[in-house]
């Protein structure tokens, strides 16, 4: 049960969502939900419309420098809310704000909550170490075997190897298109609720975890693509 101040912290994909409300109200009743009835005061609710991947969050900056003048709790619906982005997790880590997520009513605002973004953050500055050192380790030990990075006959060749190869072509093709038919529910879906352009997708997509078809997450020309394997009703 929440007691004290607290300002919400709530965040949506895609200018259209933001303007909709699509997401707000579920983070909003979470918020609630969390506090649950006990002497608090919601000061205020900062909502903030902006891709998952960018590190730029103003409104985020603004409820963070509200609940620091106020000596108020922030209060996260969802701690995927928040970016991967290292150096935002710790400007976080950093502030002088308690922080409180609902999704994890077991982790009491102060320093539990900063450990956790710690965490976070140095899970995530070490996975990206690690792929770039198994990168560079994969191409040293091509070279040292002898083998010769990079093509020289550039595209040309590859257009080679593909001739003759119209079976795997075949299968790949067919690949696709069971996976964008897996997919079709989905986009119907988000195209109902007033997802409709490219780059909302490709978000909304994102902003679900929902891997791209070679796993990570979705580009526009990737969707785009998936879009062009649908059938137009969908």
């Amino acid at each position: 049960m929440g007691q004290g101040k607290f300002i919400s912290y709530l965040r949506v994909s895609t200018d259209k969502q933001g303007r909709s409300g699509l997401g707000i109200e579920a983070q909003r009743e979470a918020v609630t939900s969390y506090l649950n009835g006990g002497r608090w005061t919601l000061v205020s609710e900062y909502v903030e419309t902006e891709s998952g991947r960018k590190s730029d969050r103003p409104k985020l900056s603004a409820a963070l420098s509200h609940a620091k003048a106020m000596g108020a709790k922030l209060v996260f619906a969802k701690l995927d809310r928040l970016t991967r982005n290292v150096d935002l997790l710790r400007s976080l880590v950093a502030s002088d704000v308690d922080l409180v997520f609902c999704d994890l009513p077991n982790v009491p605002p102060g320093p539990m909550g900063k450990f956790l973004l710690t965490q976070m953050a140095s899970v995530a500055e070490l996975e990206a170490g690690l792929i770039g050192e198994r990168t560079k380790k994969a191409l040293a030990a091509a070279k040292a075997r002898g083998v010769k990075l990079g093509n020289p006959n550039g595209a040309r060749a590859l257009r080679g190897k593909q001739t003759g190869n119209a079976e795997a072509v075949a299968k790949i093709k067919d690949k696709a298109a069971q996976r964008a038919m897996d997919l079709q529910s989905i986009i119907q879906s988000l195209k109902r609720s007033g997802i409709t352009s490219v780059r909302a997708i490709t978000e909304e997509l994102n902003s679900q975890s929902i891997s791209a078809p070679r796993g990570g997450e979705w580009h526009p020309t990737a969707v785009a693509r998936l879009l062009k394997r649908l059938p137009k009703a969908a």
